[in-house]
């Protein structure tokens, strides 16, 4: 018997989604389609975000109750107008061609296939070895509130206005927060990577306590946040502004104001709420390409703390 399915007309495009009424998510009971519908609803946002990157996968077949795949490879059954992008992983020695979003069809194409969570490179197809994107990750520990993620970024605020860097806000759709800087594509991920380390460290310092960059976990206060500079590395990905994550009430990861982070949630944006949100704002990262900003001043940061004998970025592996 063939699977139930509808048709969604998508500009010039026309994807079938298969299970339409799958549940998903079962503490809220959205389907699949409401998965799509919402992703239609942020469709220039999600674009803008995943726009020529490469980006990883994260599939539930069966919705969360199922397994999760983790997929770099470009799905199987793909048709001839999605796009993609070839990367060779050398710990493999092995080349994979991944999505590379162009339209907003590609995005609903991925999610017929199960696809909840988008996880797009630093990088764009132009030049994947040259990061255009420095991400700052607020990563909380175990025993540490959400108050001090709120505190936290306010610390992030300061000093990348200081620096005369424009910094765009979201949530992680998790329990931290992500602010991502444009940057123009002129150094490698190592380079971006040492300077997403020197200011960690220039954060932890003035954070009395609150903040750790101590990679190992076993070295870090579970009541501490944690500054995953190693979220610049090659092949590293965090998921896109405006991507869903999989957890149970169906969270997004929402472009947010600096001036909303104090009184904001996580739990604030999901796939019920955000739809309402975007049509009333639009999208708050929209103007990101606008505003680049060399990070030339950090990587003299880098070597101020290496001739001063603090220890380089942990390796991330």
């Amino acid at each position: 018997m063939a699977s139930p399915f509808v048709e969604i007309e998508v500009d010039d495009r026309v994807v079938k989604v298969t299970n339409p009424d799958r549940v998903y998510f079962p503490e809220t009971g959205a389907t699949k389609l409401d998965l799509v519908d919402y992703y239609l609803s942020v469709g220039s946002g999600i674009v803008n975000a995943l726009r020529e990157r490469p980006c990883m996968l994260h599939r539930f077949p069966k919705g969360l109750a199922g397994e999760k795949v983790h997929q770099k490879r470009l799905p199987a059954g793909a048709p001839p107008w999605i796009e993609t992008v070839e990367l060779y992983f050398p710990r493999w020695g092995r080349t994979a061609d991944e999505l590379c979003v162009t339209e907003l069809g590609s995005v609903i194409w991925a999610t017929q296939m199960s696809t909840v969570e988008f996880h797009p490179w630093n990088s764009r197809r132009a030049d994947t070895e040259k990061p255009d994107e420095w991400r700052i990750d607020l990563d909380p520990g175990p025993e540490c509130d959400w108050s001090t993620v709120q505190r936290t970024a306010g610390i992030v605020h300061e000093l990348l206005d200081e620096l005369g860097a424009t910094g765009f806000p979201k949530t992680s759709g998790g329990s931290g927060l992500h602010v991502y800087v444009r940057i123009p594509p002129e150094h490698g991920f190592q380079d971006v990577r040492r300077a997403a380390h020197a200011f960690a460290r220039e954060v932890e310092r003035r954070s009395s306590g609150l903040v750790t960059t101590a990679w190992w976990r076993k070295d870090r206060d579970p009541a501490q946040l944690f500054i995953d500079y190693n979220q610049n590395t090659r092949d590293h990905t965090i998921a896109a502004a405006y991507s869903v994550r999989g957890v149970p009430n169906a969270r997004v990861s929402a472009p947010v104001t600096w001036d909303e982070i104090p009184a904001c949630v996580p739990d604030d944006f999901t796939i019920e709420t955000m739809p309402a949100r975007f049509a009333a704002l639009g999208d708050l990262h929209e103007s990101i390409d606008d505003h680049p900003w060399d990070i030339q001043p950090l990587l003299e940061w880098a070597d101020r703390d290496a001739a001063s004998g603090e220890s380089a970025p942990a390796d991330e592996s």
